[in-house]
């Protein structure tokens, strides 16, 4: 002991012992306040602490400390460490040989427990004997643990010495499995409290991930593994990877010093790291240096890199003494081992790379190890992380910009594990190496008193609960709460199955609020919006897809305000929202980053009160979308707008703004919300070529599908005979959509799927589909000709599940049209079957909305007959000639 023995041989008062423990004690926190050393302070109280219990001792119990025989004192826990931190509890083992200890032996402890508690110590204190000792305590596993850290402070010697040279030892290798087993399962439970990240904006640096009940886990597992094997006790700490030793314990200082100045600012043992503390902390420059001023957001970005720290090598060492099981368990290892590819291999669980060299050699290597981590949900090992690390450190401080990365990336974003992949390329630097713009929400603290997570954290929660969606459902035994939160996540888990582009969602979120990073921008959205501009430009995308990405960023808020602090069931309030999303599919994606956002600001933040008024908003706002459409139409009379200005920029000379003021005049204005300047301008160039030809198309191929777009004067049978014409050629029209103007132009788009990769595999057949559409819209070729000629297989295939079809009228809610919806088992040729009837029955068709969820064909026509709605009868005409088409 560094602390000299108290003076003195004759009993010391309670007021004697208070003295000498108060006079050092305040000496020691002196001592902390001038040199923030936390480990320093830990030391001198356990010294402090050691000189008071062995003075007690020897005037209790044997002036010798040394005696009497077969009974000695000890040190467990924290104490035995020699960490005891300044308002950290006292733990005692009063060991013996036998459990027949003589009465005055065992009141003398009690006497010296006694004293020790009236010195406003909290001393916790048991009794066992040598064999007790030996025994594993299920229902009890703490006290196991704690002989792990035992340490001698009086009495018998060498009842202590055979406690940590035998019995220790035996119960460890006798025990191994089932304590090492119990020790991760309470990290476990104990993680999953917090949540399973490491950041809070508030953490307990005790039992919070990444913080010192972790490191000692880290400890206990060492020192496990060493007394299995040789029964020696080695300082734990030297058993770790030599790689991750020096900053683990760096790491630990810091927390020390934290938890040491937490403890000495609140005056009692609380381990929470509040936002005030946080601010003192800083400014003391407590963990960096004494009177070393910080800015409290940057502090705590030192606090999350050394939490990270030790985060890594608990799952490391937890990983490697995790105990083998048997039964399924077994099974599950071996067949996730078959996931190995030709780049990657996995053994225990984990990812290795076959050609570590190959990370030099190959860019897109890195991307396909994070897409194989976010396929199949597992980790890295430590050794690729390594070779990611150096790597990266060969290219200095570049950005990162491999070929193709756009197609690499959104596979990542859209697989089942993106979020736990996308912690890792955070943690290991990949992801602001690829994106320097999200290095602004590193570990970033914003200090509202409402989220609890960095914003980092943050923002992959959010994509972490939109991929939950797909999996998620109710238990027996979940709270009422609970169960009916679940419900209404399979609701917008429906929702999320919808959505054509689910990688432009998850893009919006992963950088929603990285302008928070960015505070000399004043508002966060713009910001947000500002970073993105250098990222555009990287990746590629379409105009159109960041348009969308642009409007979600913009418009992330407005759904949540409106749902909360609007009334939802107020009609105005819907169409002030619709006009806000304009189209179906944007509504979707607002009300699934709506659901994920606030889900990700704590787990108490979504309450089923507040996801039903924002399903209740989702509905009737996709209702009036619906409805609405053949409503709203463009009208350009008077001072062009800057929608207008900005599509007359994207034509070709010599177009005129009057020209296309007769293109644009009478569209729905969906046609406007739903396309680019850019898609607008092409639209038009079609349209004045029908000066000169009855029919302008374009046929181009997208990533995952075709989109064809015909400009034509209208006429009858029109909108069949082009799904008759796809359905010939065996295409699989997935979503499509019919607009007329004021003049009788018609615009319609499809979007289809090649089967059978006809015009992908020979691309000189496209010309010919577009022949023979002009030839079947023109009369020179027979449609019931090219259909008799199409393959049967395509009907003949029998669907995955049964689709009833259903067939619904509503005349209320247009004023020019009655509205068709028409639910039906997706097919080819299901389209065309649907508007020849519609044509056979006299309607024509003012605007179509084409879509297909999965197997289920959901379709919405405004129709007319001779110029005007349909009546009752029409209607059941109608409806009853399709059903028995269907």
């Amino acid at each position: 002991m560094s602390l000299p023995p108290i003076a003195g041989s004759e009993p010391l008062s309670l007021r004697d012992l208070t003295d000498f423990y108060l006079a050092h004690s305040n000496q020691i926190q002196k001592t902390f306040e001038a040199t923030n050393s936390g480990l320093a302070a830990l030391a001198a109280r356990s010294d402090l602490v050691d000189a008071l219990v062995v003075r007690l001792f020897q005037d209790l119990i044997s002036p010798d400390p040394q005696s009497p025989r077969q009974i000695c004192l000890l040190a467990l826990g924290g104490y035995g460490r020699r960490e005891l931190f300044p308002r950290s509890d006292i733990d005692l083992l009063f060991l013996s040989e036998e459990s027949n200890v003589s009465p005055k032996i065992r009141d003398a402890f009690a006497a010296l427990l006694r004293m020790l508690w009236d010195l406003r110590m909290k001393v916790g204190s048991s009794s066992r004997t040598l064999a007790e000792c030996g025994r594993l305590y299920r229902d009890n596993l703490e006290f196991n643990v704690s002989l792990l850290d035992v340490r001698y402070l009086a009495g018998d010697a060498d009842i202590y010495t055979r406690l940590r040279t035998s019995v220790i030892p035996r119960m460890v290798a006798r025990d191994k499995q089932e304590l090492v087993r119990n020790l991760i399962d309470l990290m476990g439970q104990r993680h999953a409290k917090y949540g399973n990240t490491i950041f809070h904006l508030e953490p307990n640096l005790k039992d919070a991930p990444g913080c010192l009940r972790d490191f000692h886990v880290c400890r206990w597992l060492a020192r496990i593994e060493e007394l299995e094997k040789s029964g020696e006790w080695k300082p734990p700490d030297d058993l770790w990877p030599e790689r991750d030793r020096a900053a683990a314990l760096r790491a630990f200082a810091f927390l020390a010093d934290a938890r040491c100045f937490l403890h000495y600012y609140y005056g009692r043992d609380d381990n929470q790291l509040s936002y005030d503390a946080q601010a003192k902390a800083a400014a003391r420059g407590v963990g960096v240096g004494p009177n070393e001023k910080l800015d409290p957001a940057d502090w705590m970005r030192i606090y999350f890199r050394q939490a990270r720290k030790i985060q890594q090598l608990t799952s490391d060492l937890v990983d490697e003494s995790a105990p083998s099981r048997s039964g399924l368990f077994a099974l599950y290892q071996d067949w996730r081992s078959r996931l190995s590819n030709a780049d990657f291999s996995v053994i225990r669980g984990r990812i290795y790379a076959r050609r570590p060299k190959a990370f030099a050699e190959d860019p897109l290597l890195v991307l396909r190890l994070f897409e194989m981590a976010a396929r199949h949900g597992l980790p890295i090992s430590r050794e690729t992380e390594k070779q990611v690390e150096t790597e990266l450190s060969l290219s200095r401080d570049r950005v990162l910009n491999p070929p193709q990365l756009w197609q690499h990336f959104r596979r990542i974003l859209t697989l089942p594990y993106a979020a736990e992949a996308l912690r890792q390329m955070h943690r290991l630097g990949v992801l602001t190496r690829l994106f320097p713009e999200f290095h602004a929400i590193d570990s970033l603290v914003v200090r509202d008193f409402y989220h609890r997570y960095t914003v980092d954290e943050h923002s992959f929660m959010t994509l972490e609960n939109l991929h939950q969606l797909l999996r998620e459902k109710p238990q027996t035994g979940d709270s009422q709460g609970t169960a009916s939160l679940k419900v209404w996540t399979k609701k917008f888990g429906e929702i999320l199955s919808e959505i054509e582009q689910p990688e432009l969602l998850y893009f919006t979120l992963l950088f929603h609020d990285v302008g928070k990073g960015m505070p000399e921008l004043g508002d966060h959205i713009y910001g947000s919006l500002r970073a993105l501009e250098g990222i555009q430009a990287r990746l590629g995308l379409s105009e159109a897809d960041w348009k969308t990405i642009e409007f979600l960023i913009a418009r992330h808020l407005e759904m949540s305000a409106a749902s909360q602090r609007r009334d939802v069931f107020d009609p105005e309030t819907v169409r002030d929202f619709a006009k806000v999303v304009g189209t179906t599919e944007r509504l979707k994606m607002l009300c699934l980053l709506t659901y994920a956002d606030i889900r990700a600001v704590n787990p108490e933040a979504l309450t089923p009160w507040k996801a039903e008024l924002l399903w209740q908003l989702y509905a009737a706002t996709a209702n009036l979308l619906t409805r609405s459409v053949d409503d709203e139409r463009v009208k350009v009379a008077g001072a062009p707008s800057a929608e207008f200005e900005q599509i007359l920029r994207a034509l070709q000379p010599p177009a005129s703004g009057d020209d296309l003021r007769a293109f644009l005049e009478g569209f729905p204005r969906r046609y406007t919300v739903t396309h680019t300047a850019a898609q607008i301008g092409r639209h038009f160039e079609l349209a004045r070529r029908l000066g000169t030809e009855p029919i302008a198309m374009d046929l181009e191929a997208r990533s995952d599908h075709f989109e064809l777009v015909v400009v034509t004067a209208d006429r009858p049978y029109l909108f069949a005979s082009i799904t008759g014409t796809l359905a010939a050629w065996g295409m699989s029209i997935v979503k499509g959509e019919a607009f007329a103007n004021a003049a009788g132009v018609i615009l319609d788009t499809f979007k289809f799927a090649d089967l059978h990769r006809t015009l992908e595999l020979n691309p000189s057949e496209r010309d010919r589909l577009k022949s023979n559409l002009k030839d079947v819209l023109g009369g020179a070729l027979q449609l019931e000709k090219l259909m008799s000629g199409r393959s049967r297989a395509d009907t003949e295939s029998r669907p995955k599940m049964e689709i009833a079809a259903r067939v619904r009228f509503d005349g209320e809610s247009s004023s020019h049209s009655t509205l068709l919806e028409l639910v039906a088992q997706d097919r080819p040729g299901l389209l065309y079957d649907v508007s020849s009837v519609l044509a056979e029955q006299g309607c024509n068709i003012e605007v179509a909305l084409i879509d297909t969820e999965g197997q289920r064909a959901i379709d919405v026509f405004y129709l007319t007959a001779r110029g005007a709605k349909l009546d009752d009868v029409e209607q059941q005409a109608v409806g009853e000639a399709l059903l028995r088409r269907l």
